[in-house]
């Protein structure tokens, strides 16, 4: 079987890793956010709910609906949606804007509870997520060399699940570390993957 191309040059003559694009908000999303180290509690549960709400879906699908979810679930503020009730539950359920799967709109709600209580224990969620982050770390070149989860994934994941946590998988783990930061999953060759490591060497860890 023939590997795939890892790296795709696009009419800017940017070389990009392979799954960015054609749409533009996918364009945006892999050039300014995907990677960079995110210290937010806000924005890092937002990126957790979101990758349990893609599984077993494409992350497009996820992305393209992502200003959806954010209105349905007040901005992903914590404490507002560690509020939302019942009759919450059934209106997003009906909700045609966002993924309607009733299990991860109550995994969403049930989090932001845990995530209170993991922020009075810990101090904040990037205190504890930061926490994690591997000491060494390869680069790829090869789509086939990056991992759907690792060992750290797999810790965070039976941590988190141990704290009550639901939708929060290895895989679902690992995707996150990589959407926040945590590791730089650019391809090498990706024109990306050079400042991701420069903002990651000048970010102050939590």
């Amino acid at each position: 079987m023939t590997e795939k191309a890892p790296l795709i040059t696009g009419d800017d003559g940017l070389t990009r890793c392979f799954w960015a694009g054609p749409q533009e908000d996918y364009l945006t999303y892999h050039d300014e956010e995907w990677g960079n180290p995110v210290k937010s509690d806000t924005r890092l549960f937002e990126k957790i709910c979101l990758e349990g709400f893609q599984s077993g879906l494409s992350w497009y699908t996820i992305l393209s609906k992502r200003e959806n979810f954010r209105e349905a679930f007040h901005g992903f503020d914590i404490e507002k949606v560690a509020s939302m009730s019942d009759a919450d539950i059934e209106k997003q359920v009906l909700n045609a804007d966002i993924i309607r799967h009733r299990g991860k709109i109550k995994s969403t709600i049930n989090n932001a509870k845990k995530a209170i209580e993991l922020i009075e224990e810990k101090g904040s969620l990037a205190k504890y997520f930061w926490s994690y982050e591997p000491k060494n770390r390869a680069t790829f070149k090869l789509i086939s060399d990056v991992p759907g989860s690792t060992d750290i994934s797999t810790t965070i994941s039976k941590n988190l699940k141990k704290r009550g946590w639901s939708f929060v998988g290895p895989t679902t783990a690992y995707a996150f570390m990589q959407a926040m930061g945590m590791v730089n999953d650019h391809l090498e060759g990706c024109y990306c993957h050079a400042r991701i490591e420069k903002a990651r060497a000048e970010f102050v860890r939590p």
